[in-house]
């Protein structure tokens, strides 16, 4: 079966993972993350991407990426591709593929979900009890997103810019965020419509993108009698 392209709006943001080959490790040393953010500013600058917020894990990576062309993202990450598998099997002596396939992404609804995702992707090292607190781990834009440390890979999303009038003031504001907790429904929101490529937003923005698009943006609700309490109760994501 022919797969279906993925939902891309230029101008309207989105998630992006890509995760090491049988969730093998694809950072090891300080220098490969280093070289891998160095890669990217370079590609996003090429191909006319903004990234809003980022984290670098031991075995994938999380994006928050605007594209500004409609194959701004594929162009990304296929420079990334080509230059950090070439860097990583030189430097480790190893050959093959270094990706889990393609990577995965989802059309973001900016005002419901932008500003959630983006502590989503922060907060990812917190989740995985690696650190207790998001800027304790290096490898993330909670540096200069809530602390305001120069970054040049970053551009702030105008949402971001919304907090406050000052950066200063941006970034108490992003840090205080972070003192409410995201929902475990909203957490599998995020997942389940990045791992299956559907769009994350409200209903009224997932209908508009598929009159945009002429396709499907959301899963079927199946069987049962969708007017039934059994069936609501059954459909139903608990927190």
């Amino acid at each position: 079966m022919a797969r279906l392209p993925r939902f891309v709006i230029p101008g309207q943001p989105q998630h992006v993972i890509q995760r090491g080959n049988n969730r093998d490790v694809i950072f090891v040393r300080d220098e490969d993350y280093h070289f891998y953010l160095e890669k990217l500013n370079d590609a996003c600058k090429k191909y006319d991407c903004d990234v809003h917020a980022y984290i670098l894990m031991t075995n994938h990576v999380h994006l928050l990426i605007t594209p500004h062309t409609k194959n701004g993202i594929s162009k990304v990450m296929q420079s990334i591709g080509r230059y950090y598998v070439q860097y990583f099997n030189y430097t480790y002596g190893r050959t093959g593929t270094l990706w889990e396939g393609r990577y995965k992404a989802t059309l973001i609804d900016s005002d419901g979900y932008l500003l959630t995702c983006s502590r989503y992707i922060e907060l990812n090292s917190v989740r995985a009890q690696m650190v207790n607190h998001p800027s304790e781990y290096p490898w993330s834009s909670y540096h200069y997103n809530a602390l305001g440390k120069e970054n040049t890979l970053l551009t702030p999303h105008l949402l971001y810019k919304r907090l406050a009038n000052t950066s200063e003031e941006r970034q108490k504001c992003y840090r205080e965020l972070f003192r409410a907790h995201i929902s475990e429904r909203t957490l599998i929101e995020i997942r389940e419509a990045t791992n299956k490529a559907w769009v994350l937003g409200s209903d009224r923005f997932k209908n508009k993108i598929e009159k945009l698009t002429l396709r499907q943006a959301k899963p079927k609700i199946r069987g049962g009698d969708r007017k039934s309490t059994e069936f609501k109760k059954s459909t139903t994501i608990r927190v």
